[in-house]
């Protein structure tokens, strides 16, 4: 299902980096994310939901690109 919140996310194993473009347009990095996460963020009924409860605000991050 499409999320109104997430247009797209990225995960990079070898450094636990998430990325995440938002509906917005902006992208933004999750630096130390686990494994775990990132499979249950691809599993999650609602993505938004999922980011808001386990990724923002508990994970150090930086915004990519303007």
């Amino acid at each position: 299902m499409p999320s109104a919140v997430i247009r797209y996310f990225a995960y990079e194993p070898d450094r636990r980096e998430l990325t995440i473009t938002f509906q917005s347009g902006r992208r933004y990095v999750y630096e130390g994310v686990p494994p775990e996460v990132h499979e249950a963020l691809k599993g999650a009924f609602s993505r938004g939901e999922f980011f808001n409860e386990h990724i923002r605000d508990r994970f150090r991050f930086r915004r990519e690109g303007s």
